[in-house]
């Protein structure tokens, strides 16, 4: 791989966390919006938030693949991954707890697996 293909590659991965960040962040603002003026039961917000951050990190590597033209899938996974992980280790130093546990590595691999999904189909 040569220099420039390499820091486009990384370039487009941090793109797709990125904006898989701010996509999650918009989508949660609308969630916390609705859930004000409504009464949805607790069970259904983990839930939701799965789903918001799955479909957060579909756009994040879609767009952030968009201009590579091979490896989409290991771009897109790496996407998923990092992002998943960033998000763990940023809620566990909020809440004290660094355990790793069945949901966390369920939530990581959901992370990735859409990340792959949402690769650019053109790779």
């Amino acid at each position: 791989m040569e220099n420039g293909k390499g820091s486009k590659c990384v370039k487009s991965i941090f793109k797709g966390v990125l904006i898989s960040f701010v996509s999650t962040v918009i989508f949660l603002i609308i969630f916390s919006i609705i859930l004000t003026y409504t009464n949805i039961q607790e069970n259904v917000i983990n839930p939701v938030i799965i789903v918001l951050t799955a479909i957060s990190i579909f756009i994040g590597s879609s767009i952030g693949n968009m201009k590579i033209k091979k490896n989409g899938l290991i771009n897109g996974g790496l996407i998923g991954g990092i992002y998943m992980i960033m998000i763990y280790l940023v809620s566990s130093i909020l809440n004290w707890e660094f355990g790793l546990d069945l949901q966390a590595i369920i939530f990581i691999l959901v992370g990735v697996i859409f990340g792959v999904l949402g690769r650019n189909h053109r790779c």
